[in-house]
């Protein structure tokens, strides 16, 4: 399994993996747990291969940086989450000599640490670059994009339903009226 498939849902810890497309969203497979939620249009939602950490020059694509702690690492798991600031930043300094210390925040390097290391416990070793044509990613991306459209129209839907109460109440009939004369 690839990083187009590994989902950062906002609020949730750890990462999951993205299993179907539901009709107002997606289910999502836990890392941590394995259990299986149903992700809707009102969680904020991020692909892992999607995800970038800001140099002094560019930004680096997170596959390349887990690739660098990988090589570091021999493919094994790395230092803990939970160790000091001060580590965790030489750590990452280690790993990525010239990332942009006034834009990448420790909780950051956190991030990427717990979830490297949640990556490799879960078997997931191969961060290579997707084909260009990768129909695989292609389908997270096309799955995250509807669930995030499925939120914009259900924030629609009731709007228009008061506006339907309203012009009832213009005309002196409730909607309740009105629903009885057309039956």
């Amino acid at each position: 399994m690839s990083l187009e498939k590994v989902l950062s849902i906002s609020g949730k810890p750890g990462l999951y993996r993205l299993k179907t497309q539901t009709r107002t969203g997606f289910l999502a497979e836990s890392f941590l747990d394995g259990k299986t939620i149903n992700v809707g249009g009102n969680h904020n939602v991020s692909l892992l291969s999607e995800i970038a950490i800001y140099t002094l020059t560019e930004e680096v694509p997170l596959r390349e940086v887990f690739q660098k702690i990988a090589d570091k690492e021999g493919g094994k798991e790395t230092i803990s989450h939970k160790v000091s600031k001060l580590e965790l930043e030489e750590y990452f300094f280690e790993v990525l000599p010239d990332y942009d210390e006034d834009r990448v925040y420790a909780s950051d390097i956190k991030k990427v640490v717990q979830w490297y290391n949640l990556l490799v416990k879960n078997g997931i070793t191969d961060f290579s670059a997707p084909e260009a044509n990768s129909e695989e990613g292609d389908e997270a991306k096309e799955s995250v994009e509807k669930a995030k459209e499925t939120k914009k129209t259900t924030a629609a839907k009731p709007a228009a339903d008061k506006s339907t109460a309203k012009a009832s109440a213009k005309k002196g009939t409730s909607a309740k009226n009105t629903a009885a004369r057309k039956t």
